[in-house]
């Protein structure tokens, strides 16, 4: 991948799920395969023995913002206890080791993706959830199998790196994902006649992202009163009025639009969503953020929230099923007691989920080649993510999410989880 195509990814992943600014970098070389090895003496393979198999993880813990990530780890481990407890992938347990901290931060990325390969010894690594992900080049060069949140553009793409819902970055010749446009559409009663305004922050990624959902919303038929990269990206107004008083004029004759998008963080959609209340803003919000019950805790906090509709690329936790039902209880043992769920623990759950997955169709002879070819020809159907399949996930998201409304401090299900047809990129 060249690097403007790279940049360019990497600024639509960051908005696509908007997790913070992306500072996601590829910044380690490849390695040869034999440097620390895929094996050891006597060829066996690295992380394998007779009835167990090494897994460890890379997680953002801790952050300069407070940012944390640290339920991803959480996560992981209940989908590992319950495959152990049900007697492991074709025969061997998963010793888990837990999950590496790189702090958000480029340098200590890689340095946790080398010692979990090089001292740790470990097969795989899932999940590996950050918005940094410096060591995707050593990892894949070293075979290690690796599963994680597909935001950056390591994941698309790389022989041995899997994004548990597919590569979420729009990549030239590659689709969209419609879910956004397409349930917002549902809350509307249709898009047709419907205007929308996008608002980001101003930066490379900004940039993209704003080009990236216009093209969406369009496809959808909403026609776009408003999009600007326009919000200091590095520093959070204290005064929005400037930007309430663009887009509150931008919709049809002059007045306010009926939906906008803002694909900032958190802090920023409590000050932007919270002025456009004040001005009597009475249209649809939205955001792909602001899912943590942890959000809920203080007064300000929850009443800019209310009434915001938030975009997941998984199963709401209020909404049931079966496979919901076993991840809250997988939870709920693994933590030892009845714990508020969030976004971060369905990322790590699920990245063991897939790794778990295409481990037991790889059979007996465990390896990351066998393990490769498994995934190459892998499908399944009705996860808490959709309907699975590789290397389709290398290429694209698996098209599926819903919508989630804050109301009266709950969330509630606004439109069901379900999949939509992507369209081309371009």
């Amino acid at each position: 991948m060249s690097r403007p195509i790279r940049t360019l990814a990497a600024a639509a992943a960051a908005l696509l799920l908007a997790t913070a600014c992306n500072s996601a970098s590829t910044g380690g070389t490849s390695e040869r395969p034999g440097a620390s090895g895929t094996g050891s003496a006597g060829g066996a393979v690295r992380g394998v023995t007779a009835d167990t198999v090494k897994v460890g993880g890379i997680v953002s813990m801790t952050t300069a913002s407070g940012y944390s990530k640290k339920d991803t780890d959480l996560g992981a481990k209940a989908r590992y206890d319950r495959a152990n407890a049900e007697g492991g992938i074709n025969g061997r347990k998963i010793d888990y080791l837990g999950a590496e901290d790189d702090g958000q931060d480029p340098a200590r990325n890689m340095a946790a993706a080398r010692k979990l390969v090089q001292r740790d010894k470990v097969f795989a690594v899932s999940p590996m959830s950050s918005v940094t992900f410096a060591g995707a080049d050593f990892l894949n060069g070293q075979k290690t199998p690796t599963v994680g949140w597909g935001t950056l553009p390591s994941f698309c793409g790389s022989p041995y790196l899997y994004g548990f819902n597919g590569c979420l970055v729009p990549m030239p010749g590659g689709t969209l994902n419609q879910t956004w446009p397409e349930g917002l559409a549902t809350v509307l009663g249709g898009a047709k006649g419907r205007s929308v305004a996008l608002i980001a922050g101003d930066s490379d990624a900004g940039k993209f992202g704003i080009r990236t959902f216009t093209q969406g919303f369009k496809a959808a038929g909403f026609q776009l009163a408003y999009a600007k990269a326009s919000v200091p990206a590095t520093s959070m107004p204290s005064d929005w009025s400037a930007y309430t008083k663009e887009i509150l004029r931008s919709g049809p004759g002059g007045g306010a639009p009926d939906v906008v998008v803002s694909v900032m963080q958190t802090p920023y959609n409590i000050g932007l969503f919270t002025a456009l209340k004040r001005a009597g803003y009475k249209g649809v919000l939205t955001d792909p953020t602001d899912y943590d019950p942890g959000l809920l805790a203080k007064d300000a906090t929850r009443q800019a929230l209310d009434g915001v509709h938030v975009l997941l690329q998984f199963q709401p936790f209020e909404q049931e099923s079966p496979a919901m039902a076993q991840f809250k209880a997988d939870i709920r043992k693994a933590a030892g007691k009845d714990v508020p769920l969030n976004m971060h623990m369905m990322t790590g759950y699920m990245s063991a989920d897939l790794f778990l997955s295409i481990a037991a169709k790889a059979g007996k002879e465990l390896t990351p080649e066998s393990f490769q070819k498994a995934a190459n020809g892998f499908s399944d159907t009705g996860t808490l993510v959709g309907d699975r399949a590789e290397p389709k996930g290398q290429k694209e998201s698996f098209g599926c999410g819903a919508l989630v409304r804050l109301k009266n401090g709950r969330y509630e299900v606004a439109v069901p989880f379900r999949c939509y047809p992507a369209i081309p990129f371009g």
